[in-house]
């Protein structure tokens, strides 16, 4: 696909600052575009990269001055990338509504005629699809509820009494609604406590690949609206996710954790059992928030303590070497004055 670099200035509704007869295939990064690609500038520190960068026409928020490209003038580059992004996608082949042949249905599942059910789909008794995709070799279990316009990607598998909002994508190889890891150590053994609650998963939630969402003990597990999750997450029983949340690779919710509105957590970032993070809260990667935290905090470090408490542990630490150096000095004053001491008796 080509589109002259005018015609996607008007696709996106931007003013286009040069030349606009050039043909565009495709968007890349400022480093690797060329004559036939569009880039774009996010921050200001990119500006000079992109005077010699090869690509024919840059995505902008405001004129590079001397700049002998051709820009698409946005007011917000993000915004406008997304969609240019979106003109450009790999035509797919649309997943067509309908029930593979080789799928499983119980008799007891109710089906919407939108819905697209992939090849060996196990659907089983309960269970209620609405017009979503449920791609190849996923399973739903029983008396599970998916809503409309979502899509699961191959091999999901939703356990039992889970419920699924509408809009919510959910990537390859993640378990919603596994048995949460709770046990009683009792009579010298490990006993698994029974998990018969759910997970809920409210609308606009997209969940990456390799994750698993626990069912609650009792009451539900619970992902809320608006929030988005990276690969590799683990959610354990009865955490709550607050809406328009940010959890990068490797985040790691313990049983019954809280979070907030719009908390975002940076990669392998954790919270322990029982934990409540207020709103807002950004905790940084690796950190381990141990203790309840207030709304608007910036956590980081293990255990994690505010921001600004860090910064100073963190500028005593390197100060030590100085430190100890002066602490030695202070000794052999104090060794010396100590021996003069002794002379005179």
């Amino acid at each position: 696909m080509q589109l002259t670099i005018l015609k996607i200035a008007e696709r996106i509704d931007a003013e286009l600052v040069g030349d606009g007869s050039g043909k565009i295939e495709s968007v890349s990064a400022i480093a690797s575009a060329g004559s036939s690609n569009i880039t774009f500038v996010s921050n200001k520190k990119h500006v000079k990269s992109v005077a010699s960068s090869g690509a024919g026409a840059v995505i902008v928020n405001e004129p590079i001055e001397g700049l002998d490209k051709p820009q698409v003038l946005v007011k917000n580059v993000d915004v406008a990338l997304i969609e240019v992004l979106k003109i450009f996608a790999p035509k797919l082949k649309p997943a067509k509504a309908g029930i593979d042949a080789t799928a499983i249905v119980a008799e007891g599942a109710k089906i919407s005629k939108e819905a697209s059910l992939g090849a060996y789909v196990v659907i089983e008794n309960g269970v209620e699809v609405g017009g979503s995709i449920i791609s190849s070799g996923c399973k739903i279990g029983q008396n599970s509820r998916i809503g409309d316009n979502c899509r699961l990607d191959s091999n999901v598998v939703v356990h039992h009494n889970c419920v699924i909002g509408n809009n919510v994508i959910i990537q390859s190889n993640t378990v919603i609604g596994a048995t949460g890891f709770g046990y009683s150590f009792i009579d010298g053994a490990h006993r698994l406590i029974p998990h018969n609650g759910g997970v809920v998963i409210e609308d606009f939630v997209e969940i990456g690949s390799c994750c698993c969402i626990d069912r609650a003990k009792f009451g539900n597990t619970i992902i809320g609206a608006g929030t988005k999750m990276d690969n590799i997450i683990q959610v354990g029983h009865s955490a709550v996710v607050g809406k328009c949340c940010l959890l990068v690779a490797g985040v790691l919710l313990a049983g019954s954790a809280k979070l907030g509105n719009g908390v975002v957590m940076a990669g392998h970032a954790g919270v322990a059992e029982g934990v409540t993070v207020g709103d807002g809260v950004i905790i940084a990667a690796k950190s381990a928030v141990t203790t309840d935290v207030k709304a608007g905090e910036k956590m980081f470090g293990m255990p994690a303590r505010s921001h600004m408490e860090m910064l100073r542990a963190q500028s005593s630490v390197r100060r030590l070497p100085e430190m100890v150096k002066q602490l030695k000095q202070l000794i052999l004053k104090v060794e010396k004055l100590e021996a003069s001491k002794d002379n005179k008796r």
